[in-house]
C-alpha cells in the first residue's frame, strides 16, 4: 500500500500559496462558530427546536474534538495530505447539507459531519506548518495561521448578522463553499508529498476506545448541570463510562503496533507539560468567551456586534504575540516564552478584577489576554513538534489541539458551575427591601434585565450583581493561570530540537 514520506520543501513561491490553502482551511473552522451564533434566532423561528439549540454547537465540538488525536495518527500513517483534503470535502459537505436541513434533529446530525470534517483540518493545518517551515519561521506562520481566528471573530458575526437580517440563514452555511473550494485547490495543486510502499498497520481498536472514552466525557461535561443534574444517573454513567474506556485505551496502546494515543505522550516531560498547559489554557479561554459579552449587553449596554468585536480583541493580541513569539523562543527557549505567556495571562485575569471597567479598558485587558495565550500556544506547539521527526508530528500535534480542545469543554462546565454559584449565592443575599422584585433563580436574570420594567434599583442590583459574578470566573481564569505557570516550571528549559528519533510504546 502507498503511503507518505516526508514533504519536500518547495520552493518559496510555492510554499506561499501552500500556506494561502492553509490559512483558507483554517478561517472555515474558524469562522464556523462566529457565524452561526449570530443567526440562531433566525434559524430558530424558522426550524423551531429552541430546546435543541445548544446542540447545534455541542455536536460540532465533540466531533471535531474526539476526532483530532485519530486524524493526527492517520495524518502521519497515509500523509497529510489526504487526510486535509478528505476533512474538508467532509466539512463541505456537512455545509451543504446544513443549508438544506428541514428541521433542528437534522441540523443537528449535519453539523455533527461538519465537526467530523473540522476535526482533520484542525490536525492537518497545523502539522503541516510544522513540515513546511524551519522552528525559527515557524513562530510567524502560526501568526498567519492565527490570524484566521481574528478575522472570522470580526466577519463571522457581521456576515452571519447580514445574511440573517436581509437574506436567509441558510448563507451562513452556504458561504463556506466557495472558500473550501479555493482552499482545495491551493492545496491540491502545490502540495506534494513523496510516496513510498508501505502498509500502514491502523491501530482501529485505539482509535475506537478514543472515540468512546473522549465523547463520553465531553457529553458529561457539556451537558452535565445543564441537561441533567452532575451527580444523576446520566452524568455518572456517562463518566463511568469514560473511565473505563480509558482505562481500556492505556491497556491496548501499550500493545499496539501504531497507537492512536501513544504512552510516550504523556511519558516526556516537554510533551506531557505541554499537553495538560494547553487543557489549563483551554479553560482558561472560556470564561470571557461565553461571559464577557453578556456582561457588555447586559451591564454595560453595548449591542450585540460592538460586544462581539470587543471580545474579537482577543483574537487580534492572539496572532500578534504568535508571529512575534520566534525571536522569543529560539533567543529564551520555548519553556520561559510559554512562561511569559502565563504570566500576561495572570496579569488580564487580575487586571480585569482590579481595575475599572470601561469598554476601553476591557479592550486593552483582552489584548494582554490574547497576547498571552498567542505566546502560549505557538511556543508549546513549535516546540512540541521539535521534540519528534516527521513520522510522529502529526500525532504529537493532533494531542496539543486535542488537549486545548478539552480544557475547552471542560472550562464550559467549570466556569458555568462558579457563575450560577455566584450568581444564585447574591440572589439568595440580596437586600430584603429587593427580594419581592428580584428574579426567583439565575436563568431568569437577564430576562429580568432585559424586559425593562423592573425598577430602577432592581435594574442596578442586578447589574451590579450580574458584574460581581462575572468578575469572579476571572478568579478561575487566574488559579488556572497559576497552575500553567507551575507546570511549565517543572519542564526542560529547552526543548529537543527537529530530527529526534522516532519513538516507541
Amino acid at each position: 500500500m502507498t503511503t507518505a514520506a516526508p514533504t519536500p520543501a518547495p520552493d518559496p513561491r510555492q510554499r506561499r500559496w501552500v500556506l494561502a490553502g492553509l490559512m483558507a482551511m483554517m478561517l472555515l473552522a474558524a469562522m464556523d462558530t462566529n457565524i452561526v451564533a449570530t443567526a440562531i434566532p433566525q434559524i430558530v423561528g424558522d426550524l423551531g427546536g429552541l430546546a435543541l439549540v445548544s446542540w447545534v454547537f455541542s455536536i460540532y465540538v465533540l466531533a471535531q474534538t474526539v476526532t483530532i488525536p485519530i486524524y493526527g495518527k492517520l495524518a502521519d500513517l497515509l500523509g497529510r495530505k489526504p487526510v486535509l483534503i478528505g476533512g474538508a470535502l467532509i466539512f463541505l459537505v456537512g455545509s451543504a447539507a446544513c443549508s438544506l436541513a428541514w428541521d433542528m434533529h437534522a441540523l443537528i446530525a449535519f453539523r455533527g459531519l461538519q465537526g467530523l470534517g473540522a476535526g482533520a483540518v484542525m490536525a492537518t493545518v497545523n502539522t503541516l506548518a510544522g513540515d513546511l517551515y524551519a522552528v525559527h519561521e515557524r513562530g510567524a506562520v502560526q501568526g498567519w495561521l492565527s490570524s484566521m481566528w481574528g478575522m472570522a471573530a470580526i466577519a463571522g458575526p457581521l456576515l452571519g448578522g447580514a445574511f440573517a437580517q436581509y437574506a436567509s440563514w441558510h448563507w451562513i452555511f452556504l458561504v463556506n463553499l466557495p472558500i473550501g473550494v479555493l482552499a482545495l485547490g491551493l492545496i491540491g495543486r502545490f502540495l506534494h508529498e513523496r510516496r513510498q510502499l508501505r502498509r500502514p498497520r491502523i491501530d482501529v481498536a485505539g482509535a475506537a476506545l478514543v472515540l468512546l472514552a473522549l465523547g463520553a466525557l465531553i457529553v458529561a461535561l457539556l451537558e452535565g448541570g445543564q441537561a441533567w443534574a452532575w451527580g444523576s444517573a446520566p452524568s455518572l454513567t456517562l463518566l463511568a463510562t469514560a473511565a473505563l474506556a480509558l482505562a481500556a485505551l492505556v491497556w491496548v496502546e501499550g500493545r499496539a503496533a501504531e497507537p492512536v494515543m501513544p504512552g510516550w505522550l504523556w511519558r516526556d516531560r516537554a510533551l506531557a507539560g505541554s499537553n495538560l498547559v494547553m487543557i489549563a489554557m483551554g479553560l482558561a479561554m472560556m470564561a470571557p468567551s461565553i461571559y464577557l459579552p453578556t456582561l457588555l449587553q447586559s451591564v454595560q449596554g453595548l449591542g450585540a456586534i460592538a460586544a462581539g468585536l470587543v471580545l474579537a480583541s482577543l483574537s487580534l493580541g492572539w496572532p500578534a504575540a504568535s508571529a512575534l513569539s520566534a525571536r522569543l523562543y529560539l533567543r529564551i527557549g520555548y519553556r520561559d516564552t510559554a512562561l511569559l505567556g502565563a504570566v500576561l495571562a495572570l496579569a488580564a485575569a487580575l487586571g480585569f478584577r482590579a481595575l475599572p471597567q470601561p469598554v476601553g479598558a476591557v479592550v486593552l485587558d483582552q489584548l494582554v489576554l490574547g497576547a498571552g495565550f498567542g505566546l502560549l500556544s505557538t511556543a508549546l506547539l513549535v516546540g512540541a513538534q521539535s521534540v519528534v521527526g516527521w513520522q510522529q508530528r502529526g500525532v504529537v500535534t493532533g494531542g496539543n489541539m486535542f488537549a486545548r480542545y478539552l480544557g475547552q469543554s471542560l472550562g464550559a462546565a467549570v466556569f458555568g458551575a462558579l457563575f450560577n454559584h455566584a450568581m444564585g449565592q447574591r440572589l439568595a443575599q440580596a437586600p430584603q427591601a429587593l427580594r419581592a422584585e428580584l428574579p426567583a433563580g439565575v436563568d431568569s436574570v437577564l430576562a429580568r434585565l432585559q424586559g425593562g420594567a423592573a425598577p430602577a434599583a432592581v435594574q442596578a442590583w442586578l447589574k451590579g450583581a450580574l458584574a460581581a459574578a462575572t468578575s469572579e470566573l476571572y478568579v478561575g481564569m487566574a488559579v488556572a493561570a497559576v497552575f500553567m505557570a507551575l507546570v511549565l516550571l517543572a519542564v526542560p528549559r529547552r526543548f529537543a530540537m527537529d530530527g529526534a528519533a522516532p519513538r516507541s510504546g
